[in-house]
Formats: structure tokens, sequence, C-alpha cells
């Protein structure tokens, strides 16, 4: 019986020490996830307001106490893809009538919001952090 506990706690051993041995130097990865066909461009080419096919992107900077660009303009039935950089502070950037926000951060971060602009009109953004929103930090989204 001892023998048995023996072989069985060397295996165990064994295995485990194989699966260390050929694991070594592989990095875990999470999968890659495509969340629109838009070919992505380095930063310093991007520009701020960028057409591809039906996806609009925009990159709006989050400051103490403004957001830049102060207005997005897009069409109806356009995806919209929101590139939120919070560069100084702690905010967020909120569109209550597309139910889209991103977290309440501090700076340095940057959240990617996407959704599809199915209503006409104009739409206040805001940041939702304190005061902010009073203090100035809010703008508008257009949809013709």
């Amino acid at each position: 019986m001892r023998n048995t506990y023996i072989i069985i706690i060397a295996l165990i051993v064994l295995g485990v020490g194989a699966a260390l041995i050929l694991g070594a130097g592989r990095k875990a990865e999470a999968p890659e996830v495509k969340t629109s066909a838009v070919e992505e461009k380095p930063e310093s080419e991007a520009a701020p307001n960028v057409t591809v096919g039906t996806v609009k992107e925009f990159t709006v900077a989050g400051k103490n106490f403004a957001f830049t660009p102060s207005t997005l303009t897009v069409q109806k039935g356009d995806r919209v893809k929101i590139t939120f950089k919070n560069e100084n502070g702690f905010h967020d950037f909120v569109i209550d009538e597309y139910g889209i926000a991103t977290k309440q951060t501090q700076s340095p971060t940057t959240e990617v919001l996407e959704f599809t602009a199915s209503k006409a009109g104009s739409f206040e953004y805001y940041c939702s952090v304190g005061t902010h929103r009073a203090m100035g930090m809010k703008g508008t989204l257009v949809v013709k």
C-alpha cells in the first residue's frame, strides 16, 4: 500500500514539473477582440473626426473642467466610436440619451465607447463627477 502512495506522489510531482517546464516562457495572452471593422491608425496619424464607411470616430479629451472638442456632429444611423481620454483629474464621459458612460477614473486613462446614432437631435455629453457639469465640463453631440 505504501508503494502505491509513493508511485502516485511521484506521478503527480512529475506531471506538475512537466507542466511547469513546458509552460515556461509562454505568456498568457487575452484573445484579440475586434469591435468594429475600422482600421486603426497610429494616434499621430488619426484625425479627431474620421469617417470610414459608416463609422464616425472621435477622440474627446477631458481636462479640468472642459471637453475638447465641445461639439461632435454625426448623421442619424452612423456608427459612432468615441475614444475618451481623461488627461487631467477625476472624470467620466456620459450621454444619457444613448445610455452610454465611461467609468469615473483618475487620469491618465482612456476608454472607448461605441453606439449607433439612432435618434436625431442635440444631446449633451458631460462629466457626472461632483459639480463638474455645472462648472462647464459638457459638450454637444449633434445628430442630423
